[in-house]
């Protein structure tokens, strides 16, 4: 195993929830429910459906599951689709966005790089036909930044800049500043 093992992944984790959870809270709760296309979630449900997001990855890992064929996916994604769809406002999706990634970032820090090492058979079919525990739970955080990539996109749309926007954009201002001040 390489110098990033289960400690640091938790870390990467925080930081990716961190930024997600300024965007919730950066959008007005009157925006909540736009959605950018009638077939898509609403700023509110991707949010929910990002707070959850890490629950399979807690199922698989936590019963020490090794062969995916043996997950009853259906029944899975049923329960996390249901906890997914009950109502919230801001204040209840912001808290959970909290809760459920200290959840998965504290399951993740404790994993030892052997568990981390251990090998996966895929379902039928799936490419590719093996994956280590690493690399699935790694897979969270890539799930979280797609979404919270089409949150950002999302936020325009609505009127809000993105918070990395805003920060780049001071941190470039500052920079002009000082230059036009070392003129003088």
């Amino acid at each position: 195993m390489s110098n990033y093992g289960g400690k640091e992944m938790a870390a990467a984790f925080r930081t990716v929830r961190k930024n997600t959870i300024q965007v919730a809270e950066d959008i007005p709760e009157s925006k909540y429910d736009f959605k950018a296309t009638p077939d898509t979630r609403t700023i509110g449900q991707t949010l929910v459906h990002i707070a959850y997001g890490p629950e399979f990855m807690l199922h698989i890992n936590a019963n020490k599951v090794s062969d995916m064929t043996k997950v009853n996916f259906p029944e899975l994604f049923q329960k996390i689709t249901a906890e997914e769809s009950k109502p919230r406002n801001k204040a209840e999706i912001v808290a959970l966005l909290k809760a459920e990634g200290n959840r998965y970032a504290s399951f993740v820090e404790g994993l030892p790089d052997s568990f981390l090492d251990e090998v996966l058979t895929m379902p039928p079919g799936g490419s590719p036909a093996t994956r280590t525990r690493f690399d699935m739970l790694l897979s969270t955080k890539e799930h979280e930044m797609h979404h919270r990539g089409q949150l950002m996109l999302l936020e325009r749309l609505v009127g809000v800049v993105p918070h990395l926007t805003r920060q780049r954009q001071e941190q470039q201002a500052a920079r002009a500043q000082a230059a036009q001040s070392q003129k003088k």
